[in-house]
């Protein structure tokens, strides 16, 4: 993999040195370079992928797009989401006010016996090749990925945050990152504690984030595209997911207002299959959640925000009326 490792290191170096070092000792945190420049490596990642995304999945969506744009303000707050996210902002934020707590939590569990077995042992010969490594911390994690989103979907009080993101009634590649931010603390803290526990490296954590982050991306675009009946059953395609996000079909399991889902899949369609949360339908139904649409006993429909800091206001209220 050094093909693809050399150039992106090159690549962190110069814009290191370029654009963060000046900056962080502008601001008087000197003491922080070494953390600069791990961000430096998340900002270049970020930066990656959003040329990918206007580059390439753009056209896509214009090529054979599901249905046509008609609200372009939402889709401009999921743009700002993805930014605060792809562009290491709200790692920053993450890194300032929770660092300590990883490190006491992980200080903990180590001097425990936890985090000293790692999977790329498991097989030697084997799993020492990187790309081999690679692909099965991808599969580990992908199944604690599924873990969460099934927890999203089955506890009133984390269903109040993540509905949030099911809210989007306007399907782009933006629509990923589109979450509470406390949600996305939840499920940070979780990715990250599991990923120090089986020994993932920092360099493929990255490669298996931003990987992750670009599959995403696709699935949530508004494309008429799907994988076929084998491709399914392998990979996770735009409209596989958005079964999980049509209303109604995606967050309900036992009738209307109800919770569950399916498709919880964040890759692999494996754990919806094993699980048998799959629905492979071949439809592209209209997104949202049915509170938005459909009246309550009283007549009224549930409102989720249409700018930044009314989503996230509203939603610490769902969570505390839950």
């Amino acid at each position: 993999m050094d093909w693809l490792a050399d150039p992106f290191a090159v690549s962190q170096q110069w814009l290191f040195e370029t654009l963060v070092q000046p900056l962080v000792y502008a601001a008087g945190f000197g003491g922080l370079v070494e953390d600069a420049f791990d961000a430096t490596g998340w900002l270049l990642v970020g930066l990656i992928q959003i040329a990918i995304l206007i580059a390439l999945i753009g056209p896509l969506q214009r090529w054979r797009p599901v249905e046509a744009v008609t609200d372009r303000r939402a889709i401009r707050t999921d743009i700002l989401y993805t930014l605060i996210h792809r562009l290491g902002l709200f790692r920053l934020a993450l890194f300032l006010l929770l660092q300590p707590l990883f490190d006491d939590v992980l200080g903990v569990l180590r001097g425990r016996g936890w985090g000293t077995f790692h999977l790329d042992d498991l097989w030697p010969g084997v799993t020492d090749v990187p790309w081999v490594a690679f692909a099965i911390y991808l599969v580990v994690l992908d199944f604690v990925e599924y873990l969460i989103h099934r927890g999203q979907h089955r506890f009133n009080w984390w269903w109040g945050l993540h509905s949030l993101h099911h809210s989007q009634q306007q399907m782009t590649m933006w629509s990923d990152n589109r979450n509470h931010l406390l949600d996305d603390v939840i499920h940070d803290v979780i990715i990250v504690v599991v990923a120090q526990l089986i020994g993932v490296a920092p360099g493929q954590f990255i490669a298996i984030v931003a990987f992750t982050q670009l599959s995403e991306s696709l699935q949530h675009a508004n494309l008429r595209l799907s994988f076929g009946a084998i491709g399914e059953r392998l990979w996770i395609s735009p409209r596989f997911h958005r079964v999980h996000h049509s209303i109604g079909i995606g967050h309900e399991s036992n009738g209307p207002r109800t919770l569950g889902g399916h498709n919880f899949g964040v890759l692999l369609p494996w754990w919806d299959m094993l699980f048998r949360t799959v629905d492979f339908e071949h439809r592209y139904d209209p997104t949202g959640i049915r509170d938005q649409v459909e009246p309550d006993a009283s007549g009224r429909v549930r409102d989720y925000g249409r700018g930044f800091w009314a989503q996230q206001w509203l939603g610490l209220r769902r969570l505390a009326g839950r």
